[in-house]
């Protein structure tokens, strides 16, 4: 079976997607980066004086696309190349999901469907810099197991 996004191939171009879109949003600030210890990617931008944290896992998306396509006697490489190659699609793939999702957003703000913080309230970053998705969690504000 396939994963979603599996065979997406550049990176570059889903943030510069990303960039266009945010930029025609209003948006005044854009950065992108990584973080190569925990593999993810974060994209941070500000939308009237509001700043927003977008993170996304490649680890995760690895962890996915080994599901759908586990290591196995028909796999033609070792099982650590085999993970290697999960991350590294994966290391792909959270670009295009980002774009996807940060465009689906921003249409649901422009058609009235959402409002700015109802579609991004969870990644404001807070005076703190904390995201509020990440105090909330931290002060055991939710009831997830």
């Amino acid at each position: 079976m396939n994963l979603p996004y599996e065979n997406a191939t550049s990176g570059d171009r889903a943030i510069n997607d990303i960039q266009k879109i945010l930029r025609s949003f209003g948006c005044t600030k854009f950065a992108t980066g990584e973080d190569f210890e925990s593999d993810e990617i974060f994209i941070q931008f500000e939308h009237r004086g509001r700043p927003i944290n977008l993170k996304i896992s490649a680890k995760g998306y690895a962890a996915a696309w080994l599901k759908a396509h586990p290591y196995g006697p028909r796999v033609k490489r070792s099982k650590t190349e085999h993970e290697a190659r999960a991350l590294q699609i994966g290391s792909v793939a959270v670009y295009s999901i980002l774009r996807d999702w940060v465009k689906g957003q921003v249409t649901a703000i422009e058609i009235g469907m959402l409002d700015f913080e109802s579609a991004f309230l969870s990644h404001l970053i807070l005076p703190n810099g904390n995201r509020v998705i990440d105090e909330l969690k931290n002060r055991k504000m939710l009831n997830v197991g």
